[in-house]
This record gives C-alpha cells, sequence and structure tokens, in this order.
C-alpha cells in the first residue's frame, strides 16, 4: 500500500524541533525532507522553569517555515507533537496557544506515551524486538519493554542529556544512585531486561554509536541496527571525553552532539548496570516512526519493512513491471536457505534490476552501493553484505566483492551462498530478458548431480549462448553440470 499523498510528522522537542516528510510504502515510507533546528527549548529553562523567550522564538520561527513547507508540499497527513520540555514547563501552555496561532494543532505527549512511541518505533524497524527500548532525549529518557510485536510497557525518567550536568556534578556514587533509583521507580528493576538486548533510541546514542564506529573501523556508515557490546561504553569512555570537533571534519559526527556524549556515554554504563543486557542495538527509529507505524491496520503491521522497501525500490528503478517475486520463486528450488536467509535472498531478487540505468561497467558497483548503504531496516550489518554480494554477481561483478572492506562482516560460507544467488538471478534475468513471461514458462531445479533448466517447447529458441554459458556459471558454482 502506497501513501497517497506525503505524511509529515513535527516534532517540537527538548533540544529540536524537527519536520519529516515521508512519501512510499505506508508500512516503510521514505523520508524525502528532514530538517531539525536547535532551539533548546528544555537547554535553558530559567528559574521558574519556564522555556526561556529565545529559545521559544527559535522554535517558532521553525515552525512557521515548516508550516509553509508543507502546504506547498501538498501534505496529506500531519502529526505534531511536543515532548518533555513543553509539557513540564510553566509556560508551556502558553507556547502552544501560540503554536496554534501558527496553524497546527500540537499534541502533547505524556512521559508513557513517549515511552510507548519509541517501542513503536524500535518495532517498526526491528519488528522482532524483544528487550528494553531506551530513548533518550533532551529533557527524558523513556524505557519500554517490547516483545512479540507489543509494546508491554513504558515509563518516563527525568535523565534527558539536557538534565544531567548537575546530577553527574553531584559525584559518581550520587549519579549512579539516582539513575539505579529513577530505574526502580519505573519499575524496571525487575530483571526483565537481563541478558536480553537494549535499543539505543535518540541523537545522542546515536552518535554515541558513530563514534564508536569510527574507533573500530566499522566498514559501513549505517547506524541502524549497528551492536555494541555492553562493556564498550566503559572501554570507550576516555575517547569520548577527549573528542575535539576540530578533528571531526569529515566524519559523520553530528558537531551539535559533541557536548552530550560524555553524560549520554556515563548514562548509558549506569543503565548497563542495572538492567544487565545482553548486547546494545541501535535504532534509528523513535518516537516519529513509532507514530506512522501505530497508525496502521495489524495488516500492515506485519509485513516485512525489508521486503517492502525493496519491492518499492525495484518498482520505481526496474525497467519493466517488477517481477522480483517471481525471480525468487524460480531460483528458490536450487536453494535450501533457512528463512533468515530466504527473506535476504527475495529481497536481493527484488532488486535485481535497479542499477540497469549505469554503464555496464558499473552496475555491479551501483548494485553493492544501493545494498550497502540503502535506507534499509530489519537488516543488520552481516545481512546488508549478503545482499551486495548477490547484487554484485547479478550484475557481473565476479569476485571482485570478496575484496570489499564490508565483506568481513560475513563468513565465507555466506559470501559464496549469496554469490551463488547471484549467479542464478542473473541467469534468470538474461533469460527472460528481464520480462516475467519466460521465467513463468520454465523450470530451474536440481536433479541429481546435474542443474536443469525446463523450457516449454516454443520457448526453446530462448537458451542461446548467453544463457547457456550463464547456466554453467552457475552449476558450476553449485558444484553441479548444466543440462537444457
Amino acid at each position: 500500500m502506497i501513501l497517497e499523498k506525503p505524511a509529515a510528522i513535527v516534532d517540537i522537542g527538548s533540544n529540536s524541533v524537527r519536520l519529516v516528510v515521508y512519501a512510499g510504502a505506508s508500512r516503510i515510507p521514505a523520508v524525502v525532507f528532514n530538517e531539525k533546528v536547535m532551539a533548546g527549548l528544555g537547554r535553558d529553562m530559567n528559574s521558574r522553569g519556564a522555556m526561556t523567550e529565545e529559545a521559544q522564538q527559535r522554535a517558532l520561527a521553525a515552525l512557521r517555515r515548516f508550516h509553509i513547507l508543507m502546504r506547498e508540499m501538498e501534505i496529506g497527513s500531519a502529526q505534531v507533537v511536543a515532548t518533555a520540555a513543553v509539557r513540564e514547563a510553566s509556560n508551556g501552555p502558553a507556547f502552544l496557544d501560540e503554536v496554534r496561532a501558527i496553524g497546527f494543532e500540537p499534541l502533547t505527549l505524556s512521559g508513557e506515551q513517549e515511552g510507548v512511541m519509541a517501542g513503536q518505533g524500535v518495532l517498526a524497524g526491528i519488528p522482532d524486538a524483544d528487550g528494553i527500548v531506551g530513548d533518550l532525549g533532551g529533557g527524558s529518557l523513556e524505557l519500554a519493554e517490547v516483545s512479540g510485536g507489543k509494546v508491554l510497557r513504558s515509563a518516563s525518567m527525568p535523565l534527558g542529556v539536557l538534565r544531567l550536568p548537575p546530577l553527574i556534578e553531584e559525584g559518581g556514587k550520587a549519579f549512579a544512585k539516582r539513575v539505579e533509583s529513577a530505574v526502580v521507580d519505573a519499575g524496571f528493576g525487575d530483571g526483565a531486561g537481563r541478558s536480553r538486548p537494549f535499543y539505543m533510541v535518540g541523537g545522542s546514542w546515536r552518535s554515541l554509536a558513530r563514534l564508536d564506529m569510527l574507533l573500530s573501523d566499522y566498514p559501513l556508515p549505517i547506524t541502524h541496527h549497528y551492536e555494541m557490546a555492553p562493556d564498550r561504553p566503559v572501554e570507550i569512555q576516555k575517547a569520548v571525553e577527549a573528542v575535539d570537533k576540530s578533528n571531526l571534519k569529515g566524519t559523520s559526527l553530528t558537531l551539535s552532539r559533541v557536548p552530550t556524549l560524555p553524560r549520554a556515554n556515563l548514562l548509558l554504563q549506569l543503565l548497563v548496570e542495572q538492567l544487565q543486557p545482553g548486547r546494545l542495538i541501535v535504532s534509528s527509529f523513535g518516537i516519529r516512526e513509532g507514530l506512522l507505524y501505530d497508525a496502521l491496520s495489524p495488516d500492515q503491521r506485519a509485513r516485512d519493512p525489508l521486503i517492502e522497501a525493496a519491492r518499492e525500490a525495484g518498482r520505481g528503478l526496474g525497467r519493466f513491471k517488477q517481477h522480483g517475486d517471481l525471480l525468487d520463486r524460480w531460483i528458490a528450488p536450487v536453494f535450501d536457505d533457512p528463512p533468515t536467509h530466504a527473506r535476504l535472498r527475495l529481497a536481493a531478487c527484488l532488486l535485481a534490476d535497479v542499477a540497469w540505468q549505469a554503464h555496464p561497467d558499473f552496475r555491479a558497483e551501483r548494485g553493492v552501493d544501493m545494498a550497502l548503504h540503502g535506507n534499509w531496516v530489519a537488516i543488520d550489518g552481516a545481512g546488508r553484505v549478503m545482499i551486495a554480494a548477490a547484487l554484485s554477481a547479478n550484475f557481473g561483478g565476479g569476485r571482485s566483492f570478496a575484496e570489499h572492506p564490508a565483506a568481513r562482516l560475513c563468513s565465507k560460507e555466506q559470501l559464496d551462498q549469496a554469490g551463488r544467488w547471484g549467479l542464478a538471478m542473473r541467469l534468470g534475468q538474461r533469460l527472460g530478458g528481464g520480462v516475467a513471461a519466460s521465467l513463468a514458462r520454465s523450470r530451474l531445479s536440481v536433479e541429481g548431480d546435474m542443474l536443469r533448466l525446463t523450457l516449454e517447447p516454443e520457448h526453446a529458441a530462448l537458451y542461446g549462448e548467453t544463457v547457456a554459458r550463464r547456466h554453467e556459471t552457475l552449476a558450476k558454482a553449485l558444484g553441479l553440470k548444466p543440462e537444457a
């Protein structure tokens, strides 16, 4: 299902005010516009707990711009939400009146609602998430337990990055005690997080992950689904404290997040002590995506976001009517893949025609780039690499992908299997000329030590020299003999 018109989320947060516009498949819409202004509504609260006039005017100026942009973009649906700073400020109601005067209808989320939406966001991008979600914002920290595709519970604590400095200044033991008390009071001191993943949501923790990726020479620039060991925050604390803005040019780190990194990392260490997670997993999806996910029907939520996104990309970039599902069914009899790999193979097939517009010498490179750097979710680094290896082979890259820096995220067995998928895809694409009819009237199968390609008599002439060569290449990769 495709969104008829773009959808927009306006997020009035404690640190930033942001407009994100989405379009495409409703299950996993693509971001077509994203702009934020660091208004700092929660950064400069005065002694009366009020947002400063300067911060309010920065936010309102941004919102006026957003309102005009949304009208000109012909937005179909919009949600405007405010979080901790506006919720808790003494002048929050007056500020919201000014937001309404612009033309918006803002909804102030409670702390519990924030946690639920953050949990929904994680489920939108990691459907099998099973653990504790931590959403670190400027004014608050939300915890939510997710399992079985649902948010089971959530709570909010006044531990946002803008509020941490005075707590940290009390000393390590006092800070640790405050965090422990907050976790227990929120109902998360029951051991439910032990040995389960802890899902990190929020800009400060994403920046922390980017720093760790730089330190560990991680070969992909994608933070979503990036994993860290539970003891990693302790190991990198000195590096976090030594980060210098002047040395960050050319990196993926956001300079405005640098000052918050040490305190965000200290908080993460204390949460690890309290929750005892088995892994730390970054989610680039949070409240905004949770709001979109919350509006979906159960049937729409059940769809695989990786497959939906790959199908949409294939539909938009392919030469003819998209037929990746048929291509996958055509090559499937040759492979005995577990479900986790079968869905990666399907995703690769859905993308099998996306690089045709590139020069033939660069099609493999284009396919690899799309697999490694595309805005995919519900997939980890190794999964991206397997799809990349398949597309490389599909577009004639041969064995060159094995030398790619990202290849080290997979085992040789995984790379070899993905390469065989690609060779099978390449055969199917050549046989049918990129359209479905000839695939529907032929069959690829393994019979004994033979890789048999069966064609209906009236289509026998399709077995030309190029098809025969690709048939032979695939058979050899499978340790079989070709037969047609």
